[in-house]
């Protein structure tokens, strides 16, 4: 178990699914003093299996494995589904790419996702969306493996704690990709993070991590002064040497802060927070398929922009505060983020 007191520095840099996080970035920061992390959310067996194989080959350090909880999803009528498909033919831009509406199954079985953690026992396990199917927390800590899971208000978190996770993540509304909403069509109560933050530490018992605009060791302070144990830093660490994020995606994030960070729903069909660009504005009022299935729908035409250095097709997830990264080593980032906060400390 993860013991947040113990860590030389109270940091878990976030779990980003689609190849932006690497062994190399995860290790990096779990040999400096944090938790490394992996997003799982679509990945197979094999790939999730290679990836903790070649992490543990770099450090002995803490590293956790993130995977989304996904709800029930249906294609819509065969109206809606042509509305959505013809609303991405309709873009204004030119590609090859072949567009087709998704077929079953929408996304991957979790269970047989959790099959290669229980062999490779990574320090955490955590979960987005909601909670685990029964029985999967137990194993975890049967194993000796520390859960969490992101709660976006009061309700969810109880939740979380009644179900007998370790720590609940806080995702503030200002923090960069899917909301963690239990429910996609529920109201979101859009707390910041240090407002949810103190809002759960009055109502929750187990540990919180903070997670939201968080960019500096300034920022980790305010969380822990807020009730945190630790902070989870997801946008601050995209433009590290080690990360997997393209490099149309990074000339977005340092070149075009004047863009600002919104919601949106177009390219999932779950509310979202990324950088703003062509696709999220064209895509306005247009007709989206239910998450996951848009995601899907909007894969080959996402893969064909990276592919083209072309950052207005990507969903270029960031937090509100990206204009603050700092292109580093991941190393040298969490060096300078000990030195901030311990700065603020004294």
């Amino acid at each position: 178990m993860v013991d947040f007191a113990k860590l030389p520095l109270p940091i878990i840099q976030a779990p980003m699914a689609g190849g932006i996080n690497t062994p190399e970035l995860a290790a990096a920061v779990a040999n400096n003093g944090g938790v490394g992390s992996f997003g799982f959310a679509y990945s197979k067996p094999d790939q999730i299996a290679a990836d903790l194989s070649a992490t543990r080959r770099l450090t002995q350090g803490p590293i956790n494995a993130n995977f989304f909880v996904f709800s029930p999803a249906a294609m819509p009528s065969e109206t809606e589904a042509q509305d959505a498909l013809n609303a991405l033919r309709s873009l204004a831009i030119q590609c090859d790419v072949e567009l087709a509406l998704p077929q079953l199954p929408y996304y991957p079985d979790l269970l047989t996702q959790l099959e290669p953690i229980w062999a490779a026992r990574p320090a955490m396990l955590t979960f987005h969306f909601g909670l685990p199917p029964e029985g999967v927390i137990k194993q975890a800590h049967a194993l000796g493996i520390c859960v969490g899971m992101t709660a976006t208000n009061g309700a969810e978190a109880e939740a979380i704690e009644r179900a007998g996770a370790d720590f609940i993540v806080a995702q503030g509304i200002e923090a960069g990709g899917h909301r963690g909403c239990f429910h996609q069509d529920q109201e979101d109560d859009q707390l910041s993070a240090l407002e949810l933050t103190k809002v759960l530490a009055s109502r929750c018992r187990i540990p919180i991590v903070t997670a939201g605009a968080i960019m500096t060791g300034a920022d980790i302070r305010a969380a822990l002064h807020h009730g945190a144990s630790a902070a989870q830093l997801g946008t601050a660490f995209l433009c590290c040497d080690e990360a997997g994020t393209p490099p149309s995606y990074r000339n977005f994030l340092l070149r075009h802060p004047e863009r600002g960070a919104a919601l949106t729903r177009v390219f999932s069909g779950r509310s979202a927070r990324g950088v703003q660009n062509a696709f999220m504005l064209e895509m306005g009022g247009k007709t989206v398929l239910p998450f996951p299935i848009q995601n899907t729908l909007t894969a080959p035409l996402r893969q064909w922009a990276v592919k083209n250095h072309n950052g207005e097709y990507q969903s270029l997830w960031a937090g509100s505060a990206y204009s603050k990264i700092r292109p580093m080593p991941a190393a040298n980032l969490m060096r300078r983020l000990r030195a901030e906060w311990m700065a603020e400390e004294r």
